[in-house]
């Protein structure tokens, strides 16, 4: 008995969600981001302080990775597609209230939760973790210039870094539980591509 190989899907039943610049940034800016998470566990957990050793390693690279974090998203602006997604992210409308409201009440219909190309979850996380990382960054600074403030700063400066730093790892593992329940994003992220299907489900209000 002759085995046959599937058939792709046509070309016609997948849908452009991401190009080459908007992959690449969110892959860069997420391995910067992991290093600074795993860095900074290192750092602050003395269990893995004892496994990983040459803090001072660590602690370059914590201070760089965090760095150089705002940097794929400057370069990004080049692209005039991940312009137009940061456009996308950064516009609410009635209908993100909506699927706010959906959220809350937990109804997971997809008739309850409209949404343009992004949703307002999406918009909401990026928004935040856009602050966020500047927080991160200008807090980090007052930490590593030790010399250009005065203590109070500096200590304000550490308590404001370490708390922050504990609330984004738990929302980025929030992010990526998220991210590992629906494949089909996954896919979006790592091909550019997503089934015609799930975007009419998900993002009915995307005009693709």
């Amino acid at each position: 008995m002759s085995l046959r190989a599937e058939a792709p899907a046509p070309e016609s039943s997948r849908v452009r969600r991401f190009g080459r610049s908007q992959r690449w940034v969110h892959r860069t800016t997420a391995a910067l981001m992991g290093v600074c998470v795993l860095t900074a566990a290192c750092l602050y957990l003395p269990q893995l302080a004892e496994l990983v050793g040459r803090r001072e390693l660590v602690v370059r690279l914590h201070e760089w990775s965090g760095l150089a974090l705002p940097l794929p998203v400057l370069a990004g602006l080049v692209s005039r597609h991940f312009r137009a997604d940061l456009r996308f992210l950064n516009r609410f409308g009635p209908h993100d209230r909506t699927w706010l409201r959906a959220a809350l009440h937990r109804d997971k219909r997809p008739s309850a939760r409209p949404a343009g190309k992004f949703n307002a979850g999406q918009k909401v996380y990026a928004a935040w973790i856009a602050g966020a990382t500047l927080v991160m960054l200008g807090t980090g600074l007052l930490m590593w210039f030790t010399h250009l403030t005065p203590i109070q700063w500096r200590t304000s400066a550490t308590f404001v870094h370490d708390w922050l730093a504990l609330t984004i790892g738990i929302v980025l593992a929030g992010h990526i539980g998220m991210a590992l329940g629906d494949p089909e994003a996954r896919r979006g992220l790592r091909t550019g591509t997503v089934s015609r299907e799930w975007a009419e489900r998900e993002h009915s209000l995307w005009r693709h």
